[in-house]
């Protein structure tokens, strides 16, 4: 049998023994290798060319010296080239197999490594669940607790229990009167002093239409039970963001850090409506399980569950003082509750109906209010006469939207006809329809604080321009419907969420 160097795969013209590997190398290769790597090409252990043995074999007759002009000098060249390439082809293939065995550890230790990570966030959310419901709450009635400056000893407090709703409304006093009649003449005090001014640093309707997606957050929400179903932004500061969603929970998210500030989970069902306090981290949220719940974001503690209503609620608004709230519900009553005590002031059926109450929205002064019901008709009543005071007919299908204007005049209106409607609360008259797309869903309708934009959201998210009514921009970025919908300050974005459990901004 021929032998044949472990190198080049060819017979040897001098051939060698490797005594560490055994091996049989052309003499000149295996030199070349030893003088370039000080090691046996096989078992990589250490070798000198003096280690080197030699097989003795039949000689060759060799051919004359070539010289540099010569046919034979040019096959030296080539054979020189030849064992470079050899020797370079020998070094890439141990190398390859190196890294293959590397790869195939790497590739082993991320697997493990995924493993142990996706076992250490199933027992961070499991703790979190944990700690969410040992996490001690206000007991109803109980006014929470301030925050004591640091090195101050706590004291004791005496408090006295609030009424349960079911003891039945405590009544509004003269005092609440004058404190809504108050506060609805400072507003209109400070619209007049405004007048039709828009502020200088709303953003104009030219850069409204070049408004693009910026960031989506699909994480706030389980994706077990997956769709945002409520929407709000605090008025103070845009970048606090609340979110209702399908899994009970409510989040608080900061659009500046994309960070999730607070989960407040008590509801027994889905959380439909949310609505954030306009100057503190208060917020409040209601849900088809009956409650209003009130929370102090900073703890995510609930401080007042409010039970005003026997079927779900269906509607919450925060009157302008930010001490009372506006709540409808599917057993036809809207309800009108102290935020600090947590007790209903007054709770008025709607007997001129057979239908349930889907909406409810505070005009802007507060002394006013609208509600929509199942049956297609919009409600405007007086808060302090708790009586309905007009009617707007001419939808069809249920009210699934309110909306005034901040200058108290106009108010938006949407049901399940793919028709948002606009009215003049001074004329009492519809004045304008804005007609969708067939089969479109309305879910939410918002003015931006000025009263210059108007925006929808359901099949897709849009915005218009209000008084000319056209059209500005429209995102159909949301794989489901979209569930709500509001503008940053001073319209510097837009925000909105969707059944896809998808939070969304748009903005330049």
């Amino acid at each position: 049998m021929a032998l044949v160097c472990s190198i080049s795969h060819e017979v040897p013209e001098h051939p060698v023994v490797s005594p560490s590997s055994n091996h049989v190398f052309e003499k000149r290769l295996i030199e070349k290798y030893i003088a370039e790597n000080g090691v046996d090409p096989i078992s990589q252990e250490p070798l000198t060319v003096e280690q080197l043995i030699d097989i003795k074999v039949s000689p060759l007759v060799k051919p004359r010296p070539p010289t540099a002009t010569s046919i034979p000098a040019i096959l030296k060249i080539l054979q020189d080239e030849w064992d470079a390439c050899m020797l370079h082809s020998f070094t890439l293939r141990q190398q390859l197999q190196t890294a293959r065995q590397e790869l195939s550890h790497a590739l082993y230790q991320h697997d493990a490594a995924c493993r142990v990570v996706a076992r250490l966030t199933k027992e961070v959310t499991a703790a979190r669940e944990a700690l969410a419901t040992l996490k001690p709450h206000a007991a109803p009635g109980m006014a929470p607790i301030p925050a004591l400056p640091p090195g101050a000893a706590a004291q004791p407090q005496v408090q006295e229990p609030m009424e349960a709703a079911e003891a039945g409304p405590a009544g509004m006093t003269d005092e609440i009167i004058q404190k809504l009649q108050e506060k609805a003449n400072l507003l209109t005090a400070e619209r007049k002093k405004r007048g039709k001014n828009v502020p200088k640093e709303l953003l104009p309707s030219d850069d409204i239409r070049v408004f693009k997606p910026k960031s989506s957050h699909p994480g706030l929400h389980s994706a077990s039970n997956p769709g945002i179903l409520s929407l709000d932004l605090q008025a103070a500061d845009t970048n606090k963001v609340l979110t209702g969603g399908a899994d009970k929970n409510a989040v608080v998210f900061n659009k500046e850090t994309e960070q999730v500030t607070a989960i407040l989970k008590g509801h027994t069902k889905k959380v439909t409506n949310v609505i954030y306090h306009p100057t503190e981290d208060v917020v409040f949220t209601s849900s088809p399980d009956t409650s209003i719940r009130i929370w102090i974001v900073a703890n995510a503690s609930c401080t007042q569950t409010i039970n005003a209503h026997d079927a779900p609620v269906t509607g919450l608004s925060l009157h302008a003082t930010g001490d009372y709230l506006l709540s409808c519900s599917e057993d036809k009553h809207w309800a009108f509750s102290d935020i600090a005590t947590g007790r209903v002031l007054t709770k008025v059926a709607d007997e001129s109906v057979s239908s349930a109450l889907t909406c409810a929205q505070f005009h802007p002064d507060g002394l006013i209010f609208g509600t929509g019901t199942d049956d297609s008709i919009i409600k405007i009543w007086n808060l302090k006469e708790r009586t309905n005071v007009a009617n707007f007919p001419g939808h069809s299908g249920p009210i699934t939207a309110l909306a005034f204007s901040e200058n108290g005049y106009y108010l938006a209106t949407a049901a399940d006809d793919a028709v948002v409607k606009l009215w003049d609360l001074r004329k009492l008259k519809n004045f304008k329809n804005i007609s969708l797309d067939d089969r479109y869903e309305v879910k939410s309708l918002t003015f931006d604080q000025s009263g210059t934009y108007l925006a929808v959201a359901g099949s897709d998210v849009r915005v218009y321009l209000c008084k000319q009514w056209q059209d500005l921009c429209v995102f159909s970025d949301h794989t489901d419907i979209a569930t709500g919908v509001r503008f940053g300050n001073h319209a510097s974005f837009l925000a909105s969420t969707g059944m896809d459990r998808n939070l969304k901004f748009y903005g330049l």
